[in-house]
């Protein structure tokens, strides 16, 4: 059977773009066989591209060879088909098809390659097990729904380069073999065969290079560069990952967050035909951590934290009082209409909380006049009325209480109130909300290492008037740093970036990266700030989390066309996997394995 692809077998239109007003036209199709159906006289092939899926027709006027070859095509055939639009028969028309109107009445078929039958069917919305999915990834990309995604991917990185160039931005490619600088996340290393025991790392970010271009007299940088980060997965990480990474000189934060605006409404109104309204609203650290126990708060529903330290502090109950003499906080959020939540349901609140260090939970419900608690009988009554007014609980609602040092009642409450609303289903999700998100820690307190960490990393600029406290008070200080978050999750993050040498040199210090040590891995930048740097910022997105989220997606993994699963491996090509002894050898590589390894 021939099976050669010559100009006869071209395409003229895709598949899911004929319309009745293509009616009597001659056509030249190509794609894959959805399904095939035999009514004996007459036989339907489903012929579907990226595009969607048009019907073939062979009937009693088809050529008997087009005919029989047509008998045998199954699903996922890949053929060529050449015919006359057509309208379909009285009754025939498929409404729940764009092409529904009409079908194609084949004169020639060929077919280009044969299929054995695929280990899931490609439709939309597969229930498949992912990991059957990503084994035989490219049959999974063939399903319209991922198609969408991936052609959507595709449609809002245009918009992203178009809108950044016409706002005076430079794209700029940076290197993917850097000097590695273990300072945060785990750098991939790649070894050198012309430098023998060396290596490159693979970028987590270009960070350095897009500062260097400040340096150079770029003054606006774009990229959406690819990065990589050796850490644990979750459904919005993977090991390699897109930015939209930008960085600009001679600007403050204001100018950075309105430039950044202005491209999520040009996005969202090119993109979704959404008008999102700017500026967007902004909130300090401090401030979102005391509202919502979170710094990426959800703000389409309210169910804000609440203190009431104030109202217990000397209560006699000694999970109350003990937490806050020792430091901590007790904090409640009430629950509108949570009253009508069965014990066993509260009861599963507990255990959820205890996942982010809380040791329990207290509540307090009033169901119709008939109020029960957990705690209550160890307070006095006015203390119980104080707890109950300070947060407005009125009958029908349920009181979720922690008390403990102020980061586990951050942690605890900020993710159950997420759970809860989820759980309730009170969460508008045809909302976008964005906000900014401001004045970070600059640096964060490891006990273990008994060392303070850069909270993003070592080259944000402190605020100005919090710099006297790098000596007095280093956890006090705040960062000219910013997110941006929709909907409860963290799209993008930048800073403006300390521009003076003797400054980055403190900051290091503070970091107790020695003098010797910042020359070693971050010489480059500090000779290059010898020979005038200009005052920069810039902001990174993560690309993949701005696409899933547009797209209503929980999964990072759906916009990316071939992904990593959990343990960083890729089921389709089984990778990582083991190096050639030559290929090891020539790079002065020996490879060990400890006695509990596989």
């Amino acid at each position: 059977m021939n099976r050669t692809f010559d100009k006869t077998d071209r395409r003229t239109h895709y598949c899911g773009t004929l319309t009745k007003d293509d009616v009597g036209k001659n056509v030249s199709l190509v794609g894959w066989a959805q399904k095939q159906r035999d009514l004996g006289s007459l036989i339907f092939i489903d012929l579907r591209d990226r595009t969607g899926i048009v019907q073939l027709a062979f009937d009693s006027d088809t050529k008997k060879e087009v005919f029989d070859a047509a008998f045998g095509v199954r699903a996922e055939f890949v053929l060529a088909a050449r015919g006359v639009v057509r309208p379909r028969g009285e009754g025939a028309v498929n409404a729940n098809m764009a092409t529904g109107e009409i079908e194609v009445a084949v004169e020639t078929l060929k077919i280009l390659s044969v299929s054995k039958t695929p280990p899931f069917a490609i439709v939309e919305n597969s229930d498949v097990k992912s990991e059957l999915r990503l084994t035989h990834r490219y049959l999974d990309l063939r399903r319209p729904d991922m198609q969408k995604n991936i052609i959507a991917r595709s449609a809002v990185a245009k918009i992203a380069r178009d809108y950044f160039a016409e706002n005076g931005f430079i794209e700029i490619e940076t290197p993917d073999l850097i000097k590695p600088t273990p300072e945060g996340a785990r750098d991939y290393l790649v070894p050198s065969r012309v430098h023998p025991g060396k290596f490159y790392a693979l970028p987590q970010s270009p960070q350095l290079y897009k500062q260097l271009l400040m340096c150079s007299g770029f003054d606006r940088y774009i990229q959406i560069a690819r990065c990589f980060r050796d850490e644990d997965l979750r459904a919005d990480r993977q090991p390699e990952f897109t930015q939209i990474d930008l960085e600009m000189s001679f600007v403050t934060d204001e100018d950075v967050m309105e430039i950044n605006e202005g491209f999520i409404k040009t996005l969202f109104k090119k993109f979704l035909g959404l008008d999102i309204e700017t500026p967007f609203k902004r909130l300090t650290w401090r401030e979102a951590m005391e509202r919502y126990g979170s710094d990426k708060p959800d703000t389409r529903f309210a169910m804000e934290l609440c203190d009431i330290s104030d109202a217990v502090k000397d209560c006699a109950f000694g999970v109350f009082s003990g937490a806050i003499a020792d430091g901590g906080s007790v904090r409640a959020i009430n629950v509108k209409g949570g009253a009508a939540l069965s014990r066993k349901e509260i009861d599963s609140l507990v255990e959820f909380v205890k996942t982010y260090g809380a040791r329990g939970l207290a509540w307090y419900k009033n169901a119709d006049g008939a109020a029960s608690s957990s705690y209550s009988k160890f307070l006095t009554d006015d203390e119980n009325n104080a707890v109950l007014e300070k947060c407005g609980c009125d009958t029908g609602d349920l009181l979720l209480i922690v008390a403990a040092k102020n980061s586990v009642v951050f942690d605890s409450l900020g993710a159950l109130r997420c759970h809860v609303a989820k759980k309730m289903g009170i969460i508008d999700k045809s909302k976008y909300n964005f906000l900014w998100v401001t004045e970070f820690p600059l640096l964060e307190y490891n006990e273990e290492d008994g060392r303070f960490y850069a909270k993003h990393h070592p080259f944000t600029m402190p605020m100005p008037e919090d710099i006297e406290k790098l000596d007095t008070a280093p956890g006090e200080v705040r960062s000219v740093a910013y997110d941006i978050v929709l909907n409860g999750v963290e799209v993008g993050g930048g800073s403006v970036r300390i521009h003076d040498g003797d400054l980055q040199t403190k900051m290091f210090s503070v970091l107790g990266i020695s003098e010797e040590e910042a020359n070693k891995k971050f010489g480059f930048l500090l000779e290059a700030f010898k020979y005038g740097v200009p005052p920069h910022a810039g902001l990174a997105y993560g690309f993949d989390r701005l696409v899933a989220l547009m797209l209503g997606l929980e999964d990072i993994r759906d916009v990316i066309a071939f992904p990593k699963v959990q343990n960083a491996s890729e089921l389709m090509t089984k990778c990582p996997s083991a190096a050639d002894p030559a290929s090891l050898e020539e790079l002065s590589i020996a490879v060990t394995k400890s006695e509990d390894s596989e």
